[in-house]
């Protein structure tokens, strides 16, 4: 039986990108550099905000220069990350039928951890997730499934007993790698088209699709049991 669903925060139950592109923009245009659009902000995002800055600034920006500029972005940020930001329609009526089928859920992110629990707990109401976890560090980032395991750790679940919903092949990658299924937000930043690349095992174009594969899910494994 599923017990647990594991989501991203980033484009798959927050649209974080406007505040996200809103930031790196203005500290690139506080060191000199150009801003870029929205739908290159949906590529550079996935991997954490470091890489996200990495990946915004100029080809042959040095690391000091380029550590100077996500100093900024952090700080603007912090003041900023919930200008724009809003939860997708229909995640909390997800996270309300999941919990009242006393499925649990959790958040695991590649957002700092300070970041990634400000969010949550600003948008949702309290208690709609019994675990959120960001990037921190000393602990290595999705999709390395350590932030996975702890999870599953921390609420004692097997990984045949859970699924991840995630909007990028960063979140299909991870499921796999802690041997857990992937479900594909098609509303997120990436897309169908990178998600079925990845191997998701299967794909959601709205988050009420999420609860029905889920019961589907578990349907099969009562039916493989009897």
């Amino acid at each position: 039986m599923i017990k647990l669903v594991i989501f991203d925060l980033d484009g798959t139950i927050a649209d974080t990108i406007e505040d996200l592109a809103d930031s790196a923009d203005h500290a690139l245009e506080e060191n000199g550099f150009p801003p870029h659009t929205l739908a290159e902000y949906k590529r550079f995002v996935g991997n954490g905000v470091k890489k996200l800055i990495e990946r915004a600034v100029p080809n042959g920006t040095g690391e000091e220069e380029t550590k100077r500029i996500f100093d900024s972005f952090s700080l603007i940020y912090q003041n900023d990350c919930l200008n724009k930001t809003r939860p997708y329609d229909g995640i909390c009526e997800l996270i309300e039928e999941l919990r009242a089928d006393g499925i649990k859920c959790a958040v695991a992110s590649n957002k700092p951890d300070e970041f990634s629990k400000r969010i949550v707990s600003h948008l949702f109401k309290e208690n709609s997730f019994d675990i959120v976890i960001g990037k921190r560090d000393g602990i290595p980032p999705k999709p390395d499934p350590m932030i996975i395991r702890e999870i599953l750790e921390g609420l004692g679940t097997d990984p045949h007993e859970a699924v991840i919903a995630g909007d990028s092949d960063v979140d299909v990658y991870t499921a796999h790698n802690a041997g857990i299924r992937c479900i594909g937000c098609e509303w997120g930043f990436r897309g169908r088209e990178e998600l079925e690349a990845a191997g998701a095992d299967a794909l959601a174009v709205t988050p009420s699709q999420i609860y029905g594969i889920v019961k589907m899910l578990n349907n099969n494994m009562e039916d493989t049991v009897k």
